[in-house]
């Protein structure tokens, strides 16, 4: 009994940290472990065998394997079809949530709803709608999309992971499509006819005009003789600490300098092209004796070029920008970005950009080198807005990648090959083949991710022999006389997907054991349970923290966060009418 209350009390505290979010949830995790270890409940050499656990491997797998398949532009030649559609807003919602379903089922769903959010963004602008109506169905279409197979969606790796532990037989690459396709079907029809009346209406980021306005904190600056910035290096100017002022370029006679260097010397007679609120520059132009010139109403024509570029982009929740500010990140000089501008939520800030502290889902106005511009956004894990054309290469090894990860499907569905080795094969033979350059084979494995899974799966193994998911699953059977086999099912169902609408990451890992407990109390197949685990961890429609793909659209969509159940709950229900008969006929109890 001691060790089931540690047990509980050591993931009680979890959960709070992981619904805080402070610290990061690896990190969370990795302390779990760690306590779990101490206190005996994990043998301690087995403290990291999580990391070994065929669930981690297959899932740092496809995600080098969705890389790869974004490179050679398998989406990008079906999305292309997508900016010819007409001004029919049910037929978009109904082809850009199929699409990124599609893709999803195959590869990673952030991956799939990155690609696609730029073109539905453009697709609201040509229309003149509100992006928030594209958006939320992109995004809940992403998640279906991801119950079709094994890999479509971590929680269903994972619960293979402990399926295979509770039975002779592993689920295959299809057995969650049993489910999974009429839940998907269900789903995005219901999204395609009535999504328009229940997401609501959000100004959002269409364009970087309609919220950055960035011609009012663009201002020309002239340099005079007596100017403290006369012959001194810009790397002299960030000596400064004058961090809420960005000289996005130098005008010096007639020759323009978009983003210069920071050995570039400032010259007599230079025009600085500015950006920096009223305050800021005043302060700026006191300090330095400098001569304003006057606002520039042009000012993305002197700050944006061939070399340079001025994008939009969105913050992913486990980018390093998170919870930091420029002070922290000194992102001019440590990663050549400038930062112009943030919006969150389709509004501008209008604080300092010093002290702005970034969150997940924040649009940023940044200027990057072109030539660097794909590896910065890896670096900062950052997805542009405004056009797709950095992941557009490489298309004439389209279907030598198709065709090994083809292979690799073929292999783990007919049981020829375990699906971690097939899939770790096709990753390895497509950083052989150059589909994924060596510098973003491991850029492309979420690592917090990985962290993650590799600590949680030892202590959520510990719930079986601790006796605390007996603990668990007693509680959630007390009237299991009384309840028929839908009703047993739809409870795990519900409990899962509350679960994820708060900390999605642990859901699956919790409640696998949990459903595997339960089955062995009432002396049935674990499967359906298990199935039910799989459909909840994944539809976690309520809330932005449900999902990755939900905090991505947050931003640009300019949603609230209590505007995801307006559309979510109703699809939560739907889901679930369909989930219960549906697990019951594939996999009965």
């Amino acid at each position: 009994m001691a060790d089931q209350i540690i047990l509980g009390v050591i993931l009680f505290i979890m959960l709070v940290f992981f619904v805080i979010g402070k610290p990061r949830y690896d990190i969370v995790a990795i302390f779990g472990l760690i306590a779990a270890a101490l206190l005996g409940l994990v043998p301690g050499d087995e403290a990291f065998r999580g990391f070994a656990h065929p669930a981690v491997v297959t899932i740092a797998a496809v995600l080098i394997l969705s890389r790869g398949l974004i490179n050679v532009g398998v989406v990008d030649i079906v999305s292309n079809r997508l900016e010819t559609l007409g001004s029919n807003l049910t037929m978009q919602v109904a082809a850009i949530t199929t699409l990124v379903a599609v893709c999803s089922a195959f590869m990673n769903n952030v991956g799939a709803l990155a690609l696609l959010m730029p073109v539905s963004i453009e697709l609201a602008r040509k229309y003149d709608r509100p992006p928030s109506l594209l958006l939320m169905p992109l995004a809940f279409g992403s998640l279906l999309g991801g119950l079709i197979t094994l890999i479509g969606t971590p929680p269903n790796i994972i619960v293979a992971g402990f399926r295979e532990n509770a039975s002779p037989s592993p689920f295959g690459m299809l057995d969650f499509a049993w489910v999974g396709i009429p839940v998907a079907i269900g789903g995005i029809l219901f999204i395609t006819f009535f999504s328009r009346y229940l997401v609501p209406r959000r100004k959002g980021q269409t364009t970087r005009e309609d919220v950055f306005k960035i011609e009012d904190y663009t201002t020309e600056v002239r340099v005079t003789k007596g100017s403290q910035l006369a012959n001194k290096t810009l790397e002299e100017f960030r000596d400064q600490k004058q961090r809420d002022v960005v000289i996005a370029s130098i005008i010096r006679e007639s020759k323009k300098i978009i983003s210069p260097k920071r050995t570039e010397i400032i010259q007599v007679d230079d025009l600085l092209i500015v950006q920096a609120d009223a305050q800021d520059l005043v302060k700026f132009l006191n300090k330095n004796n400098l001569v304003l010139e006057g606002a520039n109403k042009s000012g993305e024509e002197n700050i944006d070029s061939d070399e340079v570029r001025m994008i939009e982009a969105v913050i992913m929740p486990d980018s390093l920008l998170v919870s930091k500010n420029v002070r922290d990140l000194d992102l001019r000089w440590r990663y050549g970005v400038n930062l112009l501008a943030v919006a969150r939520r389709g509004k501008r800030i209008g604080k300092r950009l010093a002290k702005i502290q970034f969150k997940p889902g924040d649009v940023l106005l940044i200027q990057v080198q072109q030539g660097n511009l794909h590896d910065t956004l890896q670096q900062l894990n950052l997805v542009m807005l405004n056009d797709r054309e950095n992941f557009l290469s490489r298309k004439r090894n389209l279907w030598g990648a198709l065709a090994i990860f083809a292979l690799a499907v073929t292999l783990s569905t007919l049981n020829l090959m375990r699906i971690e080795i097939a899939l770790a094969g096709a990753a390895a033979t497509f950083a052989l083949f150059r589909f994924v350059r060596l510098r973003e084979l491991y850029q492309a494995i979420n690592w917090p991710v990985v962290v993650f899974l590799g600590a949680m799966i030892p202590v959520a193994e510990a719930l079986e022999p601790t006796g605390t998911a007996d603990l668990i699953s007693s509680l959630l059977l007390e009237y299991s006389d009384q309840m028929a086999p839908y009703m047993i099912v739809g409870s795990v169902l519900l409990t899962t997907m509350m679960l994820a609408n708060l900390v999605n990451k642990v859901s699956a890992v919790l409640m696998a054991p949990i459903a595997i407990n339960m089955a062995r109390n009432l002396e049935v197949s674990a499967d359906p349970l298990l199935m039910a685990v799989a459909i909840g961890a994944t539809c976690a429609f309520l809330t932005p923290l449900g999902h990755q793909c939900n905090i991505l659209v947050m931003g640009p969509g300019g949603y609230g966060f209590t505007d995801y159940w307006k559309l979510g709950l109703p699809l939560t229900i739907i889901v679930t009418l369909i989930a219960v008969p549906a697990i019951l006929w594939a996999w009965p109890m």
